[in-house]
């Protein structure tokens, strides 16, 4: 008789029900992934140019990147002159309310910067920045 009181208690033995507290971290997740604002990044770091003018601003939803070498990089990879206005159009569709910030190295062309500018215009959106730091110029 004590041999059999001690297998029912064995097996009335409580166990911890972890369905609640998986159901409430998963509910944390899909909160916390749904209100993270993600960064983006042109993919690579420039020297901007001072300007005196330079006003602090909401970063744009498109960044485009120019290298003093000529090179442009958008969504952390080079692209070429003629990709911009594509690229531009097919983002502009998926979200009407972007805007497009140009981050130019101080030693680029501006040759390079004016292209880019005018394929970002041609691709629908107007709205467009160029970064740069505040301060005197040069």
């Amino acid at each position: 008789m004590i041999g059999r009181r001690m297998s029912e208690a064995d097996s009335e033995e409580s166990h911890i029900d972890l369905a609640p507290m998986l159901d409430f971290v998963l509910n944390l997740l899909i909160f916390f992934i749904i209100t993270t604002s993600f960064v983006k990044e042109a993919g690579i770091t420039v020297n901007k140019e001072k300007a005196m003018t330079a006003e602090n601003q909401e970063s744009g939803n498109i960044l485009i990147a120019i290298r003093p070498n000529g090179d442009i990089w958008m969504d952390k990879r080079r692209v070429d002159i003629r990709e911009v206005r594509p690229l531009i159009e097919r983002l502009h569709v998926e979200r009407v309310e972007d805007t497009v910030v140009i981050i130019a190295d101080k030693e680029s062309q501006t040759q390079v910067l004016t292209k880019v500018m005018d394929a970002v215009k041609a691709g629908g959106i107007s709205d467009v920045s160029i970064a740069t730091l505040p301060g005197a110029s040069g």
